[in-house]
């Protein structure tokens, strides 16, 4: 069984999730320190955005087990917020913007009461937050790419979980949405909250995130970013696959061939 501590918020062990009995995971063990701004870097196929489903148990798993605040997740499912990717979403459904962040309160009022006035003050207040509070009643299908990102990101707000996990919300997006989630992320870290993103951007870790973890299917290294995000462990994690473009102001600048 793992060790409850408060000061892990995630724990994983011995985690394998295979597909069609090919293994995309392979007996992960990874600590995942509360309070962190973190990012699961590796490459096409490496199983990030499966670590991330896994997690959230949305996908079976052929071994190990998943502890968050040392517990099982459906003992803390409500301190959990989750933004998938966008292109996993059905844009054309027919709601609302504030409708789409709302859903982030269902889980605490549970499936009897209907949302209120708080939970419409709460979901307005989370549009203001990214910048989106004036599309309020503009149907989720009318917006552009980096709007949508900033709409899911209002309803996992909204929801004032411990731990956020992300599966790429830089994708897709303008520089501008970039800078405000860049922004939220920091504030969320700052307010103590742990923050778990799968990026493909290896230039912009060093900038964007304090913790990293390397994933190739097997987990390669996963610490600060200082510790970690070193050239060595990265030719290991994508294969000698990877250009260096030096150092900037003491941070690795790295380009991963063929994508992230």
């Amino acid at each position: 069984m793992l060790a409850t501590t408060t000061a892990t918020a995630i724990a994983i062990r011995d985690l394998t999730v295979a597909y069609h009995d090919r293994a995309v995971l392979w007996d992960v063990d990874l600590d995942i320190p509360a309070g962190v701004l973190m990012a699961i870097v590796g490459p096409n196929g490496a199983g990030k955005t499966t670590l991330i489903k896994a997690i959230l148990g949305l996908v079976p798993v052929v071994a190990g087990e998943v502890r968050i605040e040392g517990r099982p997740l459906a003992e803390v499912r409500r301190r959990v917020a989750y933004v998938p990717q966008r292109g996993s979403v059905d844009w054309d459904f027919p709601t609302s913007v504030l409708d789409v962040v709302m859903m982030g309160r269902y889980g605490a009022l549970g499936w009897i009461r209907r949302p209120g006035r708080r939970e419409r003050d709460a979901a307005l207040a989370a549009l203001e937050q990214v910048g989106m509070r004036d599309f309020a009643g503009r149907q989720i299908s009318q917006l552009s790419g980096g709007q949508q990102q900033r709409v899911f990101l209002a309803r996992a707000l909204v929801q004032d979980a411990a731990i956020y996990l992300m599966d790429e919300p830089f994708q897709g997006v303008d520089a501008t949405t970039e800078r405000t989630i860049v922004g939220l992320l920091r504030e969320l870290r700052s307010a103590g909250k742990t923050v778990v993103v799968v990026h493909h951007d290896l230039q912009t870790v060093p900038e964007y995130f304090d913790w990293v973890t390397l994933l190739n299917v097997r987990m390669i290294a996963s610490g600060p970013v200082d510790a970690v995000f070193t050239p060595e462990l990265l030719r290991r994690t994508y294969g000698g696959h990877i250009a260096f473009l030096g150092q900037d102001d003491g941070g690795l600048a790295a380009v991963a061939g063929g994508g992230a």
